[in-house]
């Protein structure tokens, strides 16, 4: 009888010294460390001293694949047996008032390509899309591998969060990065946001970059090499992956906080709602009817478009709402939603035109009114927000209203409406408009 082939063993400080020299380490060696950490035996210290070495050396292609898959592998990895359309997801790198995957995964779901959704919380400055499915009374979304799974088969979407099962060496991996400072790493992010994706068995990814003041990529530059590493390893690992890199220089849509979010992004499969987050919607959603086998893209907005129009969009939410236990008639009247009983207007200080918001300090308003965290065991408080009245472009008289912070009590307010409103810029020109699709990168 012919032995088993036993796997190598290595020393975890060499394999730290390598890379810290600025060597590459092999497919085996990346495993072996993946592998080790997931099951406790390569300490914690040590896997923060690799992330480091990682953030200042990098990694090439190859390393990058092959720490995505071993992270991949160290969880279940999803079938859809018996699935007859492709499988298609779509991720954001984060953003203030992104809540596109709420309105774009039923529309999608409705058009006949499948969409196992795996999504996060929020974190930071940016809000997370399970938040602000949770805003939905009752909603659930921490069901297991095989309900997530029977879902897809069932409805065609499935919108859950990251279980035990999917990716635990991400979770873990993640979790010592935040408070590392090793989180700005492009092969680190790859791997963290691919290694969760393709566990969902996936046949197709489009990825939204996120580009300007309100995302973590701050440069049209940055935000190209993650696109560019992450559709490249995506396809090295067999799924077809495109990225557009989208504006967050000012926040998407009027709505920030879960629940205002939920209620915009209903609105819009309502065929209602703000023109960017519709437009950003279908450009996403062309991405995604291409990865799962439409030829056309003036094809697949008619048919995005259609599902909108007739309703099949908004009876697909429904019908998502109601199998994970949430309350279907808030899709149909978003109205039922939690609003905070108070609205604290922040007025103009002058005439113009807005010039520019820092979404970011929109964001950090918004955690600080507790519709965020800034640690992972934090609750938060769906019913608070703010609604943005002005966008850049949008001319303003004095005393207008740029913004209303939506809020329990209107104690202790008065710093924040400052914060609001420091973050509008007002000048006496209109400036020119930008595009909200900056690029794509689809090879």
């Amino acid at each position: 009888m012919a032995s088993r082939r036993r796997a190598r063993t290595f020393l975890v400080p060499e394999l730290i010294a390598k890379k810290r020299d600025g060597q590459p380490l092999s497919e085996e060696e990346i495993a072996f460390l993946v592998t080790g950490f997931t099951a406790g035996a390569v300490m914690a210290e040590q896997m923060a001293a690799f992330a480091m070495a990682v953030l200042f050396r990098g990694m090439s292609p190859r390393e990058t694949a092959a720490l995505t898959l071993a992270m991949r592998d160290s969880g279940t990895v999803i079938r859809h047996r018996g699935l007859r359309q492709r499988a298609v997801d779509k991720h954001s790198t984060g953003g203030v008032g992104d809540k596109i995957s709420l309105c774009l995964a039923p529309l999608v779901a409705a058009c006949g390509v499948a969409v196992p959704m795996v999504s996060g919380r929020g974190l930071g400055h940016t809000g997370g899309t399970l938040d602000k499915l949770e805003a939905i009374p009752g909603f659930r979304t921490d069901g297991s591998v095989a309900a997530f799974r029977d879902q897809v088969r069932e409805l065609g979407c499935a919108l859950f969060g990251q279980t035990a099962e999917i990716a635990p060496a991400d979770k873990r991996f993640y979790a010592l990065r935040d408070v590392t400072g090793t989180v700005e790493s492009i092969p680190l992010i790859t791997a963290s946001i691919l290694s969760k994706k393709l566990a969902e068995g996936l046949d197709g990814l489009v990825l939204d970059v996120k580009v300007g003041s309100g995302a973590f990529m701050k440069t049209r530059e940055d935000a190209r090499a993650l696109a560019t590493s992450l559709v490249r390893t995506g396809r090295k690992a067999g799924v077809a992956v495109s990225a557009l890199l989208t504006d967050m220089d000012a926040p998407l849509g009027h709505a920030i906080g879960n629940a205002n979010e939920t209620r915009e992004a209903f609105a819009v499969l309502h065929g209602e709602g703000p023109a960017d987050v519709r437009e950003l919607m279908l450009a996403l959603g062309v991405e995604m009817l291409r990865l799962g086998g439409e030829r056309s893209r003036a094809q697949a907005r008619r048919r995005l478009e259609a599902a909108l129009s007739d309703g099949r969009a908004l009876a697909k939410m429904e019908a998502i709402v109601a199998a994970q236990g949430g309350d279907p008639r808030v899709v149909g009247e978003p109205d039922r939603l939690a609003v905070a009983p108070k609205g604290v207007v922040v007025p103009a200080p002058r005439r113009g035109f807005v010039r520019r918001i820092e979404s970011k300090e929109l964001g950090l308003v918004a955690v600080a009114m507790g519709a965020g965290r800034t640690r992972s065991d934090q609750a938060v408080d769906p019913a608070v927000g703010i609604t943005v009245h002005a966008k850049p472009g949008d001319a303003v008289a004095e005393g207008s209203a740029l913004a209303t912070l939506h809020v329990r009590s209107r104690r202790n307010t008065a710093a924040l409406r400052d914060r609001v409103a420091g973050a509008f810029s007002i000048g006496a020109r209109r400036p020119a408009p930008r595009p909200l699709v900056l690029e794509a990168i689809r090879r």
